[in-house]
């Protein structure tokens, strides 16, 4: 099932592949966007796959009259996962989830990424229950728009734009989050997979300031979702190196609301491979 072109997952091409009831999975295609500070090819996309996707399970087994919200994602990539994406093959990025163990106050799901059969990574997301306070609590069907059409740029998408460029090294990278309606969830704030890449984009150029060196590419990252992110203000993420070796590197990333508020934190690790 394809998504309207109106909502984060349409935007980047997301289509659900089995919705339950044990197992949920989606397609991400492979397209050539680049991290908008580097112009290097990104694996930020693949947060909004998780989100999307990992985060089903979890609703699924929600008490009744209860909604789920994002409050932590991990994603751990193979070694070579980002080779493996810009070796031209055109299959897309599968991902499958199911929920591990049982709920309580909150619900754990696990997910596999795979590329072309081959293992690209695994992931997992914890949700938290909120009251659904009237609203739809049933999984969101979409419904069909006319056509539109998308920019192509990964920062246009995402509709993000470099605020900080920050290019010496230790110097801070940060990306304005703006508002876009198609960016958002059912609850008004900018979508948990949407963040999630903007945290992955500055985090990785903030680990990647020095063109002359052999990149370093994104291994792990874990994201706290603090409150809810809304777009415009002074909504932004940034992030800067707390390491920056020969053959590794650790990046802390935060995003800001729009009233100026802390609402994630985040950790990036990468290697040089």
């Amino acid at each position: 099932m394809s998504y309207p072109l109106n909502t984060p997952t349409g935007r980047l091409g997301i289509h659900d592949v089995e919705r339950g009831p044990t197992t949920y999975s989606a397609a991400l295609p492979v397209a050539a966007w680049r991290n908008p500070f580097t112009g290097a090819p990104s694996l930020a996309a693949v947060g909004t796959l998780v989100d999307h996707i990992a985060g089903y399970p979890n609703h699924a087994r929600r008490p009744e009259g209860r909604w789920t919200v994002t409050s932590e994602l991990t994603i751990e990539f193979c070694p070579g996962a980002h080779h493996l994406l810009t070796a031209g093959h055109s299959a897309p990025i599968m991902a499958s989830s199911r929920t591990l163990g049982s709920a309580g106050a909150t619900s754990l799901s696990v997910c596999d990424l795979t590329h072309d059969g081959l293992p690209l990574g695994h992931a997992t997301v914890r949700s938290f229950y909120v009251d659904a306070a009237g609203g739809d609590v049933q999984l969101p069907i979409p419904t069909p728009e006319p056509d539109t059409t998308l920019p192509t740029e990964l920062s246009e998408l995402l509709a993000v734009e470099v605020a900080e460029a920050g290019g010496e090294a230790g110097a801070t990278r940060v990306l304005r989050q703006h508002a876009h309606p198609a960016i958002n969830n059912h609850l008004g704030a900018v979508h948990g997979g949407i963040v999630a890449a903007g945290l992955e984009l500055v985090a990785a150029a903030a680990l990647n300031t020095d063109p002359a060196q052999r990149p370093m590419h994104t291994a792990s990252l874990r994201i706290n979702y603090l409150r809810r992110l809304v777009g415009g203000g002074q909504a932004h993420y940034r992030a800067t190196a707390l390491h920056a070796g020969r053959s590794s590197g650790l990046a802390e990333a935060q995003g800001v609301d729009a009233d100026g508020r802390l609402a994630l934190t985040a950790r990036l690790t990468a290697y040089r491979d």
